[in-house]
């Protein structure tokens, strides 16, 4: 196995055709299958399904896609340190983010990174947060933020933020806003370190939130688990009328005026545009709240290319909270 042969599988599962492949890569197309049969043999594994409309990837080859990248990436980064004396940080970190958090943060802190240290490649793994701790421990991530985890056992965990939960939804009969309650003040809850010129969200008590007809992902899902264990805490029972395990069916729903959902601060920017029926209201009686750590291996010395990820991201986060678009607190 040599890169050669990676770039080609690489190109390969790209194009989706091993035809479209040899095409961009100007070579014959039986040379290229050839080379993919070859590397098959050499790792034991089938890498492709094979059929008239072209090629898919097996599990075996999507995760050979997901290291291959990485390794090629790192062969690059090398080529250059012999090339040439690098004056600062250099090198790849995988950085695994809980989907609901990846487009507030990853934006930001990419086009932070590419200015103040383009040597430095990151490669996002964004997935529910139980696959994140999983990634972590798995070691295919070097990087991780975790969502209500204090510790884990092998992970080095440091408090990054944490945000209050939310009830969104259309109201256009105006039977909801009667029961939100005045905001405690202006600014939003952003903590000491930040600011916010935003008005402070209006505020709901999560037993009557319940009672509105609700649409939830199932229970494998954090944020139906913190619901649930406020619904069990207050003793009372969840009106939910939908309930899917895909976001995208779930934002739709709410947009459709089908029902109301709970959500996280750092997803309220996803929100349909605002509107005198859209309803954006803090749950209190309990307040739930996500809490997200910045993890590292135990026992894995946090080298200067993790360093400069992980301190990027802090002053992101910091950043996000003070501009007020992220209505988040910075623990201490």
């Amino acid at each position: 196995m040599d890169l050669r042969a990676l770039r080609y599988f690489i190109t390969v599962l790209e194009a989706g055709s091993l035809s479209r492949a040899a095409s961009s890569l100007y070579i014959a197309q039986p040379a290229l299958t050839a080379q993919i049969k070859k590397l098959e043999a050499e790792l034991g594994a089938q890498l492709f399904e094979r059929s008239h409309v072209g090629v898919t990837p097996t599990p075996a080859g999507q995760q050979l896609y997901e290291d291959a990248r990485r390794l090629l990436s790192d062969a690059a980064a090398m080529r250059e340190r012999i090339q040439r004396m690098p004056q600062e940080p250099e090198g790849s970190v995988t950085l695994a983010v809980p989907f609901l958090l990846s487009s507030l943060l990853m934006g930001p802190l990419l086009a932070r990174l590419k200015a103040s240290h383009p040597r430095i490649r990151v490669f996002v793994l964004d997935d529910l947060s139980l696959m994140v701790k999983k990634a972590m421990l798995d070691r295919r991530a070097d990087i991780g933020i975790l969502v209500d985890t204090a510790q884990v056992d092998g992970l080095h965990c440091r408090a990054l933020a944490q945000e209050s939960l939310y009830l969104c939804g259309y109201d256009p009969e105006g039977r909801v806003f009667p029961l939100l309650q005045a905001p405690e003040g202006r600014g939003g809850r952003v903590g000491d370190s930040g600011r916010s010129d935003r008005p402070a969200r209006p505020l709901i008590d999560f037993s009557d939130a319940a009672a509105l007809p609700l649409v939830l992902q199932s229970r494998r899902y954090s944020i139906r688990q913190r619901v649930e264990e406020a619904a069990s805490a207050r003793a009372v029972a969840l009106n939910v009328v939908h309930e899917h395990d895909s976001a995208r069916v779930i934002r739709s729903l709410y947009a459709c005026g089908a029902g109301f959902t709970f959500t996280p601060a750092c997803a309220l920017g996803d929100a349909p545009a605002a509107s005198s029926d859209w309803l954006v209201a803090r749950v209190i009686h309990p307040e739930i709240e996500r809490r997200y750590a910045l993890a590292t291996a135990a026992d894995r010395e946090v080298n200067a290319v993790m360093q400069v990820v992980m301190d990027a991201l802090q002053a992101v986060v910091r950043q996000l909270v003070a501009q007020g678009r992220w209505e988040a607190r910075i623990p201490g």
